[in-house]
């Protein structure tokens, strides 16, 4: 039988996100980075809410919305696995989205006294583990 791939999540009490958003950021997060490789077993609904000590009910909403949106595909009686990568969203919707996270982060950092240019550099540093995933 194979042994669920542990989930290094880090849940903030203090985090303006919910929970379960915070599940659903952090799965995408290492899926995207390869931390989490496609065909991975998850650790089952009840082991994840006793590792993160939170109602069972939180992670069970949170792997729900995952395999809806295609990260995360179930097989019956075997448990969640990560899913192959397929195109989740359709390029007007990536695009909307994109802007709109945008326009949020900048509403975030524009009173933090960073010039336009340490900004980019620091997201420059967020996004490289992503993005030298996507170009292998």
């Amino acid at each position: 039988m194979t042994r669920p791939t542990p989930l290094l999540l880090q849940i903030q009490p203090g985090d303006a996100r919910p929970l379960m958003r915070q599940i659903v950021d952090g799965v995408r997060r290492q899926v995207a980075a390869g931390e989490l490789p496609v065909g991975a077993l998850l650790p089952s609904v009840r082991l994840l809410a006793q590792q993160l000590v939170i109602n069972p009910n939180t992670v069970a909403k949170a792997y729900a919305e995952l395999c809806a949106e295609g990260w995360l595909e179930s097989r019956p009686g075997l448990g969640l696995f990560v899913a192959v990568a397929r195109e989740r969203l359709s390029q007007a919707e990536q695009q909307r989205r994109l802007n709109a996270a945008c326009s949020r982060f900048v509403d975030d950092v524009i009173g933090l006294d960073f010039s336009p240019e340490q900004v980019c550099e620091r997201m420059l540093d967020e996004l490289r583990p992503f993005g030298a995933r996507r170009a292998g």
